[in-house]
């Protein structure tokens, strides 16, 4: 049934991101008190496309759609695991990687948007590491390539088997003329703080290295022989455990299959409406704000699970952008607007804002974090439309200050009898969302005017007019009823006048001001360079080293320097 979906997904062009255990194909769960056992076992017939074979648990986007689900399943379901520990269902290797065929067939756009999506993966493991106590090993027997190792660099420890076959390697650049592009290069140097001279060796080395100069380099944490290996992975969770704060006796909460219903042109999920104009190179997200007054007590927020509105409200967004990221390529402009009582988000984020502290609710809160995330660094133009009977408050206020513009009405409209447009602040935009630079939007937005930040901060909990908005630099522009349909207009057209590409560059370079982080590194600086290499002919020519690959004739390189 699942290779089914799979060719079927393939074939009607739409990659659907929603996954559950008992569908899984590529991975398999385990649990053990404490800790789980999350086992890379990947079907290589199961492929998200045809033309290739996902050998040597190699992988594809479909994998990765796997172990993202997996992952939030462990952070909601599984409350009382701290300890995840990465094996490979098969003998004699962990990982080769990226599938090289999948890359060599997929258009460019495919690859890029493949390693964008594998690196959120990546990073919320990180995330989850830091802010949610789950901690993260990889038990290492047999080969860790490429993306495999990859992989691992996303954990918090690597073990690997002293056998004279385990071994860890980048060798993207000798073998496919291309990068180790979901962070490889990166974590290598920020995380693991490997010094440059090994790193540029390492890198370059298609055979990888293994025992102790693995160790020595710091690409690994420990090495010992394939006898000791089981007691080892024991050790070194139960010293990751020590490490985690997440509670040993509650239970989680089941993750029930979204409420969606898609057509060409329209999603509609039970709190977030996709509108596609593809006319006009756009599509319009409208999130529903809650209808009934929050629960009293995390006990009665639990008991909701999956339906809680901000959590539901969350999983839903973040499905609508991953569909439109890799099924809608030609949609441009995403246009966010709100429906709904600001002060009823307001009274939700203060709920969640009273109980920081209870596992639950912080799971909440990093998941709108990491969905926040995702669309800072989604490839389209972001416009937020602040109208009357609005709701951007608080958490979906973020969603305003993740936009490249935002345009909020004064006054009404004739004929509309809904409430003039408000925009709120509550607590939590005030350090609880921080984007991938570290700081959060506003101190992005105010970079070099901390007092813009301090006078926004004074009114939080307020309803800010059209006027408050603008004078507090919170909106581009506010506009009355005379020009803001010819405003928006103007706006809206002449985005989708501009070159997509261009606009893409210009969107990425600006909404990441202020301090570098190893996550900016990745989705910046890393990206920005595999992006472009992905298109030169050393790679994906017709005598590229991607292409070539497998052929036994090795690429044929333009030796100029770019």
């Amino acid at each position: 049934m699942a290779d089914q979906t799979a060719k079927l997904t393939a074939c009607s062009g739409r990659i659907d991101f929603e996954r559950s255990p008992e569908t899984y194909r590529h991975w398999k769960l385990a649990f053990h008190g404490e800790s789980a056992e999350l086992i890379m076992d990947v079907d290589e017939t199961a492929t998200l496309f045809e033309g290739y074979q996902l050998k040597l648990n190699s992988y594809d986007l479909g994998v990765d759609i796997e172990l993202a689900d997996a992952l939030q399943r462990l952070r909601f379901e599984h409350p009382e695991v701290k300890v995840v520990v990465l094996r490979s269902g098969k003998e004699r290797v962990f990982s080769a990687g990226a599938n090289i065929r999948m890359l060599a067939g997929s258009s460019h756009g495919h690859k890029v948007n493949f390693c964008k999506f594998t690196n959120e993966t990546r990073n919320g493991m990180e995330d989850s590491s830091e802010h949610s106590g789950q901690k993260f090993l990889c038990a290492v027997k047999g080969t860790a390539a490429g993306g495999g190792y990859e992989l691992a660099l996303s954990c918090d420890r690597i073990l690997l088997a002293d056998d004279g076959n385990a071994t860890v390697s980048l060798p993207e650049l000798p073998l496919l003329a291309v990068l180790p592009g979901t962070g490889g290069l990166t974590r290598v140097t920020d995380k693991r703080k490997v010094r440059r001279d090994h790193a540029d060796a390492f890198c370059t080395t298609e055979e990888g290295v293994k025992g102790k100069r693995a160790v020595s380099w710091r690409l690994v944490d420990r090495t010992v022989p394939s006898s000791r290996f089981d007691e080892a992975v024991a050790e070194m969770v139960q010293e990751l455990a020590a490490q985690s704060d997440r509670p040993s006796d509650v239970t989680g909460i089941k993750l029930t299959p979204l409420m969606r219903a898609i057509d060409n042109d329209r999603i509609v999920y039970s709190t977030v409406r996709v509108d596609i104009d593809r006319n006009g190179k756009r599509a319009t997200i409208t999130l529903q704000g809650p209808t009934d007054q929050p629960p009293g007590s995390p006990a009665e927020m639990h008991a909701q699970g999956a339906d809680f509105h901000p959590l539901r409200q969350s999983r839903e967004l973040d499905d609508a952008i991953l569909h439109l990221r890799l099924n809608e390529t030609a949609i441009g402009t995403l246009v966010f607007k709100s429906d709904g009582d600001p002060d009823l988000v307001l009274a939700y984020d203060a709920l969640l804002a009273a109980h920081q502290s209870h596992w639950l609710v912080r799971e909440i809160l990093n998941n709108w974090k990491r969905v926040l995330k995702r669309i800072d660094v989604t490839s389209r133009s972001l416009v937020a439309l602040i109208e009357p009977g609005s709701c951007f408050a608080g958490t979906l206020a973020e969603i305003v200050f993740a936009c490249d513009r935002a345009y909020m009405l004064d006054g009404r409209l004739e004929g509309d009898n809904r409430p003039e447009a408000r925009l709120a602040l509550s607590s939590l935009n005030f350090g609880r969302y921080p984007m991938p630079n570290g700081i959060t939007r506003l101190e992005t937005r105010f970079l070099g005017e901390p007092e813009s930040v301090e006078a926004a901060k004074a009114r939080v909990g307020q309803a800010l007019d059209a006027t408050d908005a603008a004078t507090l630099g919170l909106v581009t522009e506010s506009l009355d009823e005379v020009d803001w349909e010819d405003e928006v207009r103007i706006f809206l057209e002449e985005r989708a006048s501009f070159s997509a590409d261009a606009l893409t560059g210009l969107e990425a370079n600006l909404r990441f001001a202020g301090p570098e982080t190893m996550e900016t590194k990745i989705f910046g600086r890393l990206t920005a360079w595999q992006n472009w290499i992905f298109q030169r002919p050393n790679a994906v020519g017709p005598s590229g080293a991607l292409k070539r690959y497998g052929s036994g004739v090795k690429g044929d390189f333009d030796p100029d320097r770019v």
